[in-house]
């Protein structure tokens, strides 16, 4: 069973910057992704960056290209999301989450598509 467990999160003014891991335990295929979404209540969760544990296929929400990247460190079973630049709309309850993909190529952006998700991580962007 897997297991995923967020931390990093934290309140920053605008323009500054934050780093959220999230280790993971359990087993992982080859077409396994790690992926990061965010949610703010009364909206749907939304998907802001996602990667496969080969590191081969990356996938970023338009809203954080740029400023945002993901790593994942194999060794240590954990996902990293470094956040830069950072503006009060990111605001959110960030996740993470794995799930097989059914493409090879795409990492995907719907939540459907993961099914194990960690607890989530307060991130606060003040103006």
């Amino acid at each position: 069973q897997v297991q995923l467990v967020e931390s990093g999160g934290g309140s920053v003014q605008a323009g500054g910057s934050l780093k959220l891991s999230c280790v993971a335990s359990g087993r992982f295929g080859s077409n396994d992704a790690m992926a990061w979404f965010r949610q703010v209540p009364g909206k749907a969760r939304e998907f802001v960056a996602g990667m496969s544990w080969s590191g081969t296929r990356l996938n970023f929400a338009d809203s954080v290209k740029g400023r945002f990247a993901i790593s994942v460190d194999d060794a240590k079973n954990t996902v990293y999301l470094q956040m830069d630049s950072l503006k009060p709309e990111d605001t959110a309850i960030y996740f993470c989450a794995t799930g097989w993909q059914r493409s090879p190529w795409v990492i995907s952006a719907s939540a459907e598509d993961y099914n194990s998700w960690g607890q989530g991580t307060q991130v606060t962007v003040s103006s």
